[in-house]
């Protein structure tokens, strides 16, 4: 290892200061999840009491169910819509205005873009239900799905399109066996960004969700739970979900990283 790569003592502490910053709380609160008493901060043993009681609720399961659900179709949707988009932007030429107005939605704040959205469909006279947070997740997805995918699309061989193109192969057929394939890893990596994003994802579902627990999502559950104080099994609960959540953003750049490095061995 080079010099210039080897970190001095005080930037090795300053990182290591950094991490415990950031993941101190979480690691106390999945420490607390075992906590065999009711009381949230003080220890009295080592129990899965609580992980049980989470799988024996209905309430729970049905969130979990409406979360999924919500998850899964919103990413198919602003997977396929942002990979479109990622390809008609990364034909045009270069523009910083239409840059902002694509990744508009990723810096608005997520109440703005809620309200927004609840306006909208207010306005068409259109109900709220699972319906409408998928759209709504779908819109607030699309910028990121474009963003990973046009990162990958920057390291791609255009003239291999072209050379396909020339040989007789359709537009369509072109894309179907030469675009996608190569961009694939691109287009999972944002899936699975999109995917994380809609589990987690609070604000949004809360104003466009509706009345009624028919709709009501796994962090809406946990909002409604934790108005009444933290409890072992909120606990449980939110460890459950950022243990998912870190395993989908790990597994998405894993991907995208794999698929980077593959495209440069390969000159695309």
């Amino acid at each position: 290892m080079s010099d210039a790569r080897r970190a001095s003592p005080a930037l090795k502490l300053h990182l290591g200061l950094v991490y415990v910053f950031l993941y101190a709380p979480i690691a106390v609160l999945m420490v607390l999840s075992f906590n065999r008493g009711g009381m949230p901060t003080a220890w009295t043993g080592f129990s899965f009491t609580w992980y049980a009681k989470l799988v024996h609720s209905p309430e729970i399961i049905s969130s979990t169910v409406n979360t999924l659900i919500v998850a899964v179709s919103s990413t198919f949707i602003a997977t396929v819509l942002g990979t479109l988009l990622a390809l008609g932007v990364e034909r045009r030429r270069a523009s910083s205005g239409l840059d902002a107005l694509l990744f508009a939605p990723m810096i608005i704040p997520d109440i703005v873009l809620a309200i927004a959205l609840l306006s909208f469909f207010t306005l068409l006279e259109f109900t709220l239900g699972l319906h409408s947070i998928i759209l709504s997740h779908a819109v607030f997805n699309i910028a990121f799905v474009c963003a990973v995918v046009r990162t990958r699309l920057r390291h791609f061989d255009h003239s291999i399109v072209e050379a396909s193109i020339d040989l007789g192969a359709s537009e369509f057929t072109t894309f179907r066996r030469i675009t996608l394939p190569v961009i694939f890893p691109g287009v999972l990596a944002g899936a699975l960004l999109a995917f994380t994003l809609s589990v987690d994802e609070f604000i949004i579902a809360y104003f466009t969700s509706g009345a009624g627990s028919s709709s009501t999502t796994l962090p809406m559950r946990i909002y409604s739970m934790i108005r009444f104080g933290v409890t072992p099994e909120i606990n449980a609960m939110a460890t459950i979900v950022m243990l998912f959540s870190f395993a989908l953003v790990f597994f998405s750049q894993r991907v995208d990283r794999s698929g980077a490095n593959k495209g440069a061995l390969t000159g695309e």
